[in-house]
């Protein structure tokens, strides 16, 4: 009966596969599938009679029991508090500082240097040189109000 080939290194060798996908795909998903095969091989080779039909349910068990305490620990984990969450988002630096106009805003587009980086502009048609505030960024274009 093709039950009884079944051995321990099978599910290891699946394991692996998982820990392979796992390495191409993002998620921490297939991690805990490869743990799960790793475990019910670790069991077919303590006890070699456990039949094939155990074996897959155990595993499946397994796989959905870590997948979903994995989801509920990162879900928890997920809520970060730094002291620089800007730290990625460089658009977002600045928002709220004031630059002049290093090109007139005309037909709603003009262009700003902030720090060393010129930055496209949106806002109301403006001379070179007027006073902007920066008010929200849409991609890599901020966008402006003109300062008194």
């Amino acid at each position: 009966m093709w039950e009884q080939d079944i051995v321990f290194w099978y599910w290891w060798v699946l394991a692996v596969g998982f820990l392979a996908l796992e390495i191409v795909v993002t998620g921490f998903f297939f991690l805990w599938l490869a743990v799960s095969a790793f475990i019910v091989g670790a069991a077919v080779l303590l006890v070699p009679v456990t039949p094939f039909n155990v074996q897959l349910l155990l595993f499946s068990l397994l796989a959905v029991l870590s997948v979903l305490a994995w989801r509920k620990y990162a879900r928890n984990r997920a809520v970060t508090v730094t002291d620089h969450p800007l730290l990625n988002q460089r658009g977002a630096q600045y928002i709220g500082r004031t630059f002049f106009l290093i090109a007139p805003i005309e037909n709603g587009q003009g262009k700003i240097k902030a720090d060393d980086t010129v930055w496209k502009v949106h806002g109301e048609d403006s001379p070179m040189g007027a006073k902007v505030r920066v008010v929200a960024v849409k991609g890599t274009v901020f966008e402006v109000e003109v300062c008194g």
